[in-house]
């Protein structure tokens, strides 16, 4: 997509904001920058998405509560509270659990860390299905695709898939082809409006 391109598609999305939900899987997201070779902004990814849905509750943010590998700590780490404070204070509908450490002797530090989000992020598009027509999802996570299958075939939900090129699973590619969801769209492409280092 080139800028002209961005601006119509955001401009027929902002026609329809109050029916609207954006769901964003940050650990996913977060992710990206290994691909993209730069960061993306919670407050970008928040001026982006004021654009395309006007409710708070239905701006939302799944990401993980980290206490350490502690199962008694009630403080979170550094970055997991500075996400999750960034997330507040830019108006997303926040929706956490607590990640759990695995105990794995391959890992340096001797666990893993877990924190699977994709259960609540099926269940609130299911159980919002009556105030929303479309979902805007900030994930390459292929599991998705049985939900947008669902959602698609039951309740004609327009599905947009946001993601970074070479990391969109498979099963969503096919669900974009079998026209289950409606557009695949590239962080790439948004650069000048998500790279943290922009002005």
């Amino acid at each position: 997509m080139d800028h002209k391109q961005i601006t119509q598609f955001l401009d027929k999305l902002s026609i329809t904001r109050e029916r609207n939900i954006v769901i964003i899987d940050f650990a996913n997201v977060d992710r990206w920058e290994n691909s993209l070779g730069w960061s993306m902004g919670i407050k970008k990814l928040a001026q982006l998405i004021y654009k395309i849905s006007s409710r708070q509750v239905f701006r939302r943010f799944y990401y993980g509560e980290d206490y350490g590998p502690k199962d008694s700590s009630k403080i979170l780490t550094q970055w997991s509270e500075r996400i999750l404070t960034s997330a507040q204070y830019n108006r997303f509908e926040i929706i956490s659990k607590r990640v759990k450490y695995i105990p794995d002797p391959k890992y340096e530090t001797g666990f893993i860390k877990k924190c699977n989000l994709d259960i609540e992020i099926a269940l609130d598009l299911i159980r919002e299905k009556d105030n929303y027509d479309s979902a805007i999802v900030f994930s390459g996570d292929g599991d998705l695709a049985c939900i947008f299958q669902y959602l698609h075939d039951s309740y004609q939900k327009q599905i947009y898939v946001f993601g970074v090129r070479d990391h969109i699973g498979k099963e969503l590619i096919d669900a974009k082809k079998n026209d289950v969801i409606k557009d695949i769209l590239f962080a790439e492409d948004f650069d000048y409006r998500l790279d943290l280092r922009r002005p």
